[in-house]
């Protein structure tokens, strides 16, 4: 299997709406207080953050794609660090859903849908609307404004969290959910007042030129969001919790106006990451080929490297493997060191089954680049397909000593265990995937099944297996409280 399809398979479970999900790694639930919440101070903001992280990754579509993992952090942590009153470290993730979209919530974590990439002109408007998202977070909008209600008390962690959940995820979703329950509080949590909106705007733009970017990105994308809204019957989600009236658009206009303008050409890495979001994200890999043969025609994209890269993607995913080749051997000998390359052609030589030259190729790269995620990964998984379980075993072992929560390492490891016939392994494993979605009670079946495989002289292993198995019946009993 290709790391692609890794990336494809769903890892999800169906979780009622109202219940939260907090990880095991710490065994300790954080402490929310009472039911009803009076006061969010900084700890407090990031413990309900980590609830509702969990709980998006067990319900929604979120994208584990390696490569777009590191250039979305990689951007959204360069405005971060040029960012004022940052109390914690952030959190950015995508979304799969082609609505021009991007959150943040409590305790630094921002999600953006892949139709907010598909939609940015230049990596300044990309960057603008993440600057802005910090900007709320690093204001701390949502908090102030749920210390500042009056009529919170009957507002739940539980009913707070599914209710702003449904909305930032699947907005059209959250708004039915919110109305089958006849109230508006949760929704409203999350749907910012303008003067909020026009703060974050003045940040945010005050970042994007400190990180190096283009502040009057800000006001094009606003433009654009504006000019839809005023052809499209149905306005971009985003504006379901930014409000944009006619004011705010001239205010931002009329503030990115105040900053010299100035050209900030687009990185690589962004045409490149546009590409794979249209190859791999957007729809069909034959809409996907037609697509960039287009933007090769007419230079569309404006960047012809960035189109071949995406065509061959699209090429590799219907298993046309020799046109995807004669498209990416120039790229891969031009750029030897390219990421984006060394992974589509990774998923090309696996496709040939020419695994012996796909674990060279990685063997090479991981030289240069050890335990880099998107190497140690795609090296991991040629090595499974190849039967080199041992090898797999090594890498992914060492990996997760530095990245224990990463979900696509820990899928790769329960299956290098489960082809290995170690039952006890497995099970283990696949104990710590449900836990990272918060599904305890799963978590806790898969723990008594792995004591049920191992041998009775293995007592130190019984342990803690037995200790891990009564944590997680412990979380899933204080579950219940919140």
């Amino acid at each position: 299997m290709s790391l692609h399809k890794l990336r494809a398979k769903a890892i999800c479970f169906a979780f009622a709406l109202s219940l939260p999900f907090v990880s095991h790694a710490s065994f300790k639930l954080p402490d929310l207080g009472t039911s009803a919440i009076q006061a969010l101070p900084i700890e407090k903001e990031r413990a309900v953050g980590d609830v509702m992280m969990m709980k998006i990754r067990g319900s929604s579509n979120v994208i584990k794609d390696p490569l777009l993992d590191e250039y979305l952090s990689s951007l959204g942590n360069r405005l971060v660090a040029h960012a004022d009153d940052v109390r914690f470290p952030f959190e950015f993730f995508w979304i799969g859903n082609n609505e021009i979209n991007a959150f943040a919530f409590y305790g630094g974590h921002v999600g953006v849908h892949t139709g907010l990439m598909l939609n940015a002109d230049n990596e300044s408007q990309f960057a603008s609307v993440l600057g802005h998202e910090i900007a709320h977070v690093t204001q701390r909008h949502l908090a102030r404004r749920l210390q500042q209600r009056s009529d919170n008390q009957g507002l739940t962690i539980a009913g707070m969290i599914a209710g702003i959940l449904a909305t930032i995820v699947a907005p059209d979703a959250g708004m039915a959910i919110i109305a089958a329950n006849q109230t508006q509080a949760q929704f409203s949590q999350l749907s910012h007042s303008r003067g909020a909106e026009q703060e974050s705007d003045r940040i945010g733009m005050k970042t994007l030129q400190a990180a190096g970017f283009d502040p009057r990105a800000s006001s094009e994308f606003l433009s654009k969001l504006s000019d839809q809204v005023r052809h499209s019957p149905k306005p971009p989600v985003f504006l379901l919790t930014h409000p944009l009236p006619d004011s705010r658009v001239s205010d931002v206009r009329m503030r990115a106006m105040q900053y010299p303008e100035r050209f900030i050409e687009s990185s690589a890495d962004f045409f490149f990451a546009k590409s794979r979001v249209v190859a791999r994200y957007s729809g069909n890999s034959e809409q996907a080929e037609a697509q960039f043969r287009k933007y090769l025609r007419t230079n569309q994209l404006g960047q012809k490297t960035a189109a071949q890269y995406g065509l061959a993607i699209s090429l590799v995913d219907q298993k046309k493997f020799d046109e995807a080749e004669s498209i990416l051997m120039p790229l891969l000998k031009s750029q030897p060191n390219n990421l984006f390359f060394v992974d589509t052609y990774t998923d090309l030589l696996l496709g040939q089954k020419k695994f012996d030259s796909a674990l060279a190729l990685l063997q090479e790269q991981y030289q240069l680049k050890p335990n880099n995620q998107v190497i140690t990964l795609n090296y991991a998984n040629a090595a499974i397909t190849a039967g080199k379980l041992d090898l797999a075993e090594r890498l992914l072992k060492y990996y997760l000593l530095d990245k224990p929560d990463n979900a696509l390492a820990k899928d790769l490891m329960a299956q290098t265990y489960k082809q290995q016939k170690n039952k006890s392994a497995y099970h283990e494993m696949r104990a710590s995937i449900y836990g990272d979605f918060g599904a305890y009670a799963q978590a806790s079946s898969e723990i008594q099944k792995a004591l049920n495989n191992i041998e009775e002289d293995e007592e130190i292993k019984q342990k803690r297996l037995k200790a891990r198995l009564k944590q997680y019946r412990l979380l899933q009993k204080e579950l219940a409280k919140l």
